[in-house]
């Protein structure tokens, strides 16, 4: 069942455009099968881009504490699920994040909230690793942070080239993460 607080005006309006779009492709929407596929996918549409009306710099405040730690904090393998751009078909894989704080820490839970967030519009690897990474320096302002996105893209392998098993892995880091070693520890560290 589709969670209704995803939900937002204009699904019928949506659903009328999958029924052309079913239509154009050559389906008959009146076909059993086909009935409420369209209101189905204007709200599968809608649940995979509700990171356009959420906030990940709010989300983090939430459970900001003050906290004088100041070691490398790590949070590994989040699980994502996102829709590229460029076709509309799914990327998904592993994302791993690091910070050093300097006076603040968040919740762990926050972190992969924060993912969540910004996999859930449509996306690139790129924009989508070095988002995460602007949301967590511009909010928390920590000594450093590096994120490290490994995905696998549909568009890939489904269509186009049509190369299996392949992962793309992207990163983006700041600050104490600039020097090699410690961007060194951080890559054993997830390993």
């Amino acid at each position: 069942m589709d969670n209704p607080q995803y939900l937002r005006e204009g699904v019928e309006e949506l659903a009328a455009h999958y029924k052309d779009i079913l239509t154009l492709l050559g389906e008959d929407v009146e076909r059993e099968g086909l009935q409420k596929t369209p209101i189905r996918v204007a709200r599968a549409m809608q649940a995979l881009t509700r990171g356009y009306f959420q906030d990940p710099e709010a989300t983090l405040k939430e459970a900001m504490f003050a906290e004088e730690y100041n070691q490398m904090v790590i949070v590994k393998d989040i699980d994502f699920y996102s829709m590229c751009e460029h076709h509309m078909l799914p990327f998904f894989g592993k994302v791993h994040i690091a910070y050093i704080p300097n006076g603040y820490i968040t919740g762990l839970s926050k972190i992969p909230r924060v993912v969540d967030i910004f996999s859930h519009r449509l996306q690139v690897q790129e924009r989508l690793t070095q988002q995460i990474k602007d949301c967590i320096e511009n909010t928390l302002h920590p000594m450093g942070v590096m994120v490290v996105v490994e995905a696998e893209h549909m568009c890939m392998q489904m269509r186009g080239v049509e190369k299996q098993h392949s992962v793309t892995t992207t990163s983006a880091f700041s600050g104490a993460f600039n020097q090699a070693k410690t961007r060194e520890e951080f890559m054993n560290l997830i390993k």
